[in-house]
């Protein structure tokens, strides 16, 4: 009878994967040993896997150049990483060595922007994507770097009011290029119609032409859209797409400096070893798309910019927690205590109802059962019942004298800023150890521990103590 953890999996998924395989019953996430980590780290532990950034920056530009080569686009593709889905400076190290542009989104950005320039990681003539609400703060630090001969950076205005902020302290010589954000319209399940990000469509191009198409300081370089859903294979993504792409062709007739479309971010990543998506049609049917309109309409291919967040980092990252006790509450409901908090660690999943991969570090050879994962928090929200794939949890049985070990995958984006990293957690359950894995010139990897678990000590500074 095939009542093993291993026979679940590989009878319910196609396993292994490109970046999971077991050998002698433990877990390898990208051909490391997750057990050998346990041993020397302890648990909770954060990791990032650092490689898997650069591979699917590669992967999206690979996609991207593909499909414009096919259909003969004479546009250039720019892949913009989204810096909120994870600051670390590990992460944006990595990624400018893929020749990425950045996008920011508030004021405090932008001291990163600095940091990266005086390190000689970041050029003047990388793309800086400026979105957001423009506040005093926000547009004063902007203003700094166009000072500063950053030729590239592109404020995109949210507001109709912004363009007059920027004229404030502005010195250089050059002609400022802006973008203008499209305010889209959201799905029909959404509680509100249009999106509170971007100006309404019938105001896009009458502003232009009176702000911006006879200003001396200006040009309008780029229009940006975003849609809260992602990129999807669904009537309201096209309906959408094309809707911006015909203002687009609109305003480039009586813009001739409009030379880029900005779809922002929303390629999915890897949420359950059962996930599918066609990254490759994808592409090609944005750049179809896109290329269609413009023929029609007797307008020049568009650049195309992209600002992929959670695709560059999400995949990357993973936290690693012991099961530390089980309880049988009823005849029917058992619970895995977990040696942290979900709430804390992966707040996606109280919050939105996020999942992530979720797989047994240890004891695949063993009898599997359904359980409840459940938080130290006092919380009755701080649990974790369901996948993805199914509306339960099935791990290896807690027997024997080793305890069971379980990961959290592909959690590298928005969770730790989303938590608080180093900050106040929830009944001050302390944030774990964080871990980097990278590879070296000869294919093995290497740890480095990136911050220890926090203190009580920190917890009553923070709190006045």
């Amino acid at each position: 009878m095939k009542n093993k953890y291993i026979d679940l999996i590989s009878q319910t998924f196609d396993f292994p994967q490109e970046e999971f395989k077991v050998v002698d019953n433990e877990l390898y996430f990208h051909n490391v040993p997750l057990m050998d980590i346990i041993k020397q780290y302890g648990t909770p532990v954060k990791i990032n896997y650092i490689p898997k950034i650069g591979q699917q920056i590669q992967k999206a530009k690979r996609l991207f150049n593909v499909a414009m080569a096919k259909v003969d686009y004479q546009g250039e593709y720019n892949y913009c990483y989204c810096t909120k889905s994870s600051h670390f400076s590990f992460v944006m190290e990595e990624a400018l060595k893929d020749d990425v542009h950045l996008e920011t989104s508030s004021a405090f950005d932008i001291p990163i922007i600095e940091n990266l320039h005086e390190r000689g990681l970041l050029n003047k003539e990388n793309y800086i994507i400026c979105n957001g609400f423009k506040r005093p703060m926000y547009t004063e630090y902007i203003v700094k770097l166009l000072n500063a001969g950053f030729v590239n950076l592109i404020p995109v205005l949210d507001n109709l009011f912004e363009l007059d902020l920027l004229k404030v302290g502005l010195k250089t010589q050059n002609k400022v290029k802006i973008g203008m954000r499209i305010a889209s319209e959201e799905e029909p399940k959404f509680d509100f119609y249009t999106s509170r990000l971007g100006i309404r469509t019938n105001d896009i191009i009458p502003y232009y032409l009176e702000k911006i198409k006879d200003n001396p300081r200006f040009e309008l370089k780029m229009l940006h859209f975003f849609i809260n859903t992602g990129i999807k294979d669904s009537a309201y993504y096209w309906n959408e797409l094309n809707k911006s792409v015909g203002i687009y062709c609109e305003l480039k007739k009586i813009c001739p400096e409009l030379t880029a479309i900005n779809i922002g971010g929303g390629f999915p990543i890897k949420n359950s070893l059962s996930f599918a998506y066609d990254y490759e049609y994808m592409a090609e049917e944005i750049v179809s798309q896109i290329k269609t309109q413009c023929e029609r309409n007797d307008v020049p291919d568009p650049d195309i910019f992209t600002e992929f967040g959670s695709f560059t980092v999400g995949e990357s990252g993973a936290i690693l927690y012991s099961i530390i006790d089980q309880k049988r509450q009823n005849d029917r409901e058992v619970w895995n205590m977990i040696d942290s908090s979900f709430m804390n660690t992966l707040p996606d999943t109280w919050a939105i109802n996020q999942k992530f991969i979720l797989l047994a570090i240890n004891k695949w050879d063993t009898e599997y059962e359904r359980v409840f994962l459940g938080g130290l928090t006092c919380d009755s929200e701080d649990y974790y019942n369901s996948e993805e794939h199914s509306n339960a949890v099935f791990l290896p049985k807690t027997e024997g004298e080793e305890p069971l070990y379980i990961g959290m995958f592909h959690t590298g984006a928005y969770q730790d800023s989303l938590s608080g990293y180093g900050g106040i957690q929830h009944c001050l359950i302390p944030g774990p150890k964080h871990v980097l894995i990278d590879i070296d010139e000869n294919g093995e990897y290497y740890t480095k521990l990136f911050s220890k678990e926090q203190s009580y000590k920190s917890m009553l500074k923070i709190l006045g103590y």
